[in-house]
């Protein structure tokens, strides 16, 4: 049991009782929870602030305190501030929003490529970098969710797979996201990736994992009766472990 338990809490997946954010493990997923948590500071002061006014609107302005009105309908200056002080915010807010949207949008020339398919309802992968010749797929493989029957100590209920993603750390890693059937949407919170799998189109994302570990996602697009039962497993590995995995796939 305590073996169990403690599988779980070093898994990069979510946990009972939760609050705030997965562990990153991408520059990108570093980026997102460092902007959410300045956000949050500034959040604070403007709901504090907010509150405050609203409290002294209450109490000062209601009628008891204040039967008769001095015929003041507008104020110049107020108005000027708290439209300024607002976009001033916005303009200031925009500066890192812009910086973080430019790296996850950012395609560096990758040493790895993977297509990745959703099905109704599982995933395909496909490194088709490694294609032996035209005719042949290279490593290539579906990707199901275990059943509980199946499952083994230390394995996680409706997250783990029978075929697990495997990729390398400090490497650069290209996405590529399409579906076979309708729409679905390959995310891992460890990596800031949230990727819409739409039939008829790829889509791209980048990756650059920076530590080892078992990271574990799901579909985030409604995509039918057994939408919550395609979960998605990525573990990341040195590169010499997976260079090691992918001659002994390829030799296969």
């Amino acid at each position: 049991m305590f073996f169990n338990i403690f599988n779980v809490l070093q898994a990069d997946a979510p946990v009972a009782w939760q609050l705030g954010l997965q562990d990153p493990a991408t520059p990108v997923m570093e980026g997102i929870i460092n902007f959410h948590n300045d956000l949050m500071v500034l959040l604070v002061f403007v709901v504090v602030f907010v509150s405050f006014m609203l409290w002294r609107i209450l109490s000062h302005f209601y009628y008891t305190q204040n039967s008769r009105s001095d015929g003041v309908v507008h104020g110049t200056m107020i108005e000027i501030i708290w439209t300024i002080v607002p976009a001033l915010a916005l303009m200031v807010l925009a500066v890192p929003s812009f910086a973080l949207l430019y790296a996850v949008d950012e395609v560096v020339d990758p040493a790895l490529t993977v297509k990745i398919v959703g099905h109704q309802w599982y995933w395909s992968y496909e490194y088709s970098d490694y294609n032996q010749s035209e005719e042949s797929e290279g490593i290539a493989f579906d990707s199901y969710m275990l059943p509980e029957d199946e499952l083994k100590v230390g394995d996680l209920r409706l997250l783990e797979v029978d075929n697990r993603l495997v990729l390398p750390v400090d490497t650069h890693i290209r996405l590529i996201i399409t579906a076979a059937d309708v729409l679905h949407s390959w995310a891992v919170p460890s990596f800031g990736v949230k990727m819409d799998a739409t039939p008829g189109r790829l889509n791209q994302a980048s990756l650059f994992i920076e530590r080892q570990g078992v990271f574990y996602g799901q579909c985030s697009e409604i995509c039918g009766i057994n939408h919550g039962f395609m979960p998605i497993c990525v573990e990341a590995v040195s590169i010499s472990d997976f260079l090691a995995w992918l001659y002994a796939h390829l030799e296969d």
